[in-house]
């Protein structure tokens, strides 16, 4: 009996050593095609989040309050002034309309300047990171 179980075993080892000597696994060529709107969306989400991102550059501030004005002013805005980016920030309680994004203080003040004929409360302000 033990002879018998011992044979077993050597050809069980036999045949998994001489099978795994042909395993050849991942060995696939792959080729992927996108979709060139989605190269598109890369870029606008790039675009968008570059504006969006709160770092040293300078942000003007047109408007603090509820949720469905800021919207509208937001819009009002773009509107208005179609070169400048702006997005809405929620700051407990309050939602902020923050437009531009200004390398240099002496840019921002000089759109603050153009601004504020329009939005009299705008201000200047550095975002914290």
């Amino acid at each position: 009996m033990k002879k018998i179980n011992q044979k077993l075993l050597f050809v069980a080892l036999l045949i998994m050593l001489l099978s795994s000597a042909n395993l050849h696994a991942q060995d696939a060529k792959i080729t992927v095609s996108e979709d060139p709107k989605f190269e598109n969306l890369l870029k606008e989400k790039r675009r968008i989040n570059s504006s969006i991102t709160v770092n040293d550059r300078y942000k003007i501030q047109i408007f603090n309050g509820d949720s469905e004005t800021s919207k509208k002013t937001l819009n009002d805005f773009k509107k208005q002034y179609k070169n400048f980016d702006g997005t809405i920030i929620f700051n407990t309680p309050f939602y902020k309309v923050w437009v531009g994004n200004f390398k240099t203080r002496i840019e921002a003040e000089r759109n603050l300047t153009d601004i504020k004929k329009n939005y009299p409360n705008a201000l200047l302000i550095k975002p914290n990171k």
